[in-house]
């Protein structure tokens, strides 16, 4: 990212391959989303080709956001489209969402949830108060419990992490500290099973090369609350390290995330070894470039704790 010195520079305009390579994800995708949704470019170029505006890329990355946090895409476009300013706005960079609100510390964050905690925890995290934002996640989860926890405060800040992160090029160390601090704090909540219902376990892993684990850890937890059990390899899974766990192990289900294209090739998942009963294989992401043959895609945490429930026979 060039610093801004005096005059900011023009931030660029993007063809929909090159927007395809920064997001992550297939130009079909875009196009999909264009055409079913209204969430597109709104530039052309004389002979007619796409141009991505920056306006239209902060809205897309945050719509990318939310559909990595579990929103259905129907739903994450609507909130993108509900989230568009006029790009020119004074006191605004071009393109991005509306100026910055003055808060504690001077920042606050535009968040789609109004609910105190939420505006508690983003206030913790723009202040890069790591001991307010493990007692604001620990608080919630006593009270709501872990997929709360996940949908109604952690996903709507991490979204508004992520807006101000693709509108401004900043709060990548905001994001970061508030993600470690939720990894610890549900990997805790999932850890602190002692009696599991299950004798089979779920086993968690995200797909070859895949490091955003986070959406693992909701689960984790969220299972673990329902007595469910689980065991969790975690980001960077190599195929052979997946089918070998599956084999010394027989889980009931397997669950395996995928965030971005890159790491979406459903061919990995073909040598998960074959067993009687077979586990229920579960893919869930963005970046999963086809459904891998025998698998079932999931959209959405409450979908993920329903079929592992249904996979270890707990109603």
């Amino acid at each position: 990212m060039p610093e801004l010195t005096g005059r900011p520079a023009a931030p660029p305009d993007y063809g929909i391959g090159a927007l395809a390579r920064r997001l992550g994800i297939a130009p079909a995708t875009l196009r999909d989303w264009e055409r079913r949704y209204g969430v597109g470019p709104s530039g052309r170029t004389a002979g007619g080709h796409r141009r991505y505006r920056p306006a239209d890329v902060a809205r897309i990355e945050f719509m990318r956001r939310l559909i990595l946090d579990g929103v259905p895409p129907a739903e994450a476009a609507r909130a993108a489209l509900a989230s568009a300013t006029e790009p020119d706005t004074p006191g605004t960079r071009p393109g991005s969402p509306k100026s910055p609100g003055r808060g504690a510390g001077g920042r606050s964050l535009s968040l789609p949830s109004q609910q105190r905690e939420a505006r508690g925890l983003a206030r913790a995290a723009l202040a890069m108060d790591g001991p307010a934002i493990a007692g604001a996640v620990r608080r919630s989860l006593d009270e709501r419990g872990a997929a709360a926890t996940w949908v109604r405060l952690a996903v709507p800040v991490l979204t508004a992490v992520g807006q101000r992160s693709a509108a401004t090029g900043t709060c990548i160390d905001v994001e970061h500290l508030l993600s470690a601090h939720l990894m610890a704090a549900l990997a805790e909540r999932a850890g602190g099973l002692a009696a599991p219902l299950n004798s089979r376990s779920v086993l968690l892993a995200c797909a070859d090369d895949e490091q955003h684990s986070l959406p693992l850890y909701a689960l984790a937890a969220s299972l673990a609350e329902l007595r469910v059990r689980t065991t969790m390899l975690g980001a960077r899974t190599p195929p052979a390290a997946l089918a070998d766990t599956i084999s010394r192990i027989g889980p009931a289900a397997v669950f395996v995330w995928s965030q971005i294209a890159q790491t979406g090739d459903p061919a990995q998942l073909a040598s998960i070894p074959r067993q009687r009963p077979p586990p229920r294989l579960l893919v869930a992401g963005p970046g999963w470039r086809g459904t891998p043959a025998g698998a079932r895609r999931v959209a959405t945490l409450a979908d993920a704790i329903e079929q592992a429930r249904e996979a270890v026979g707990i109603a």
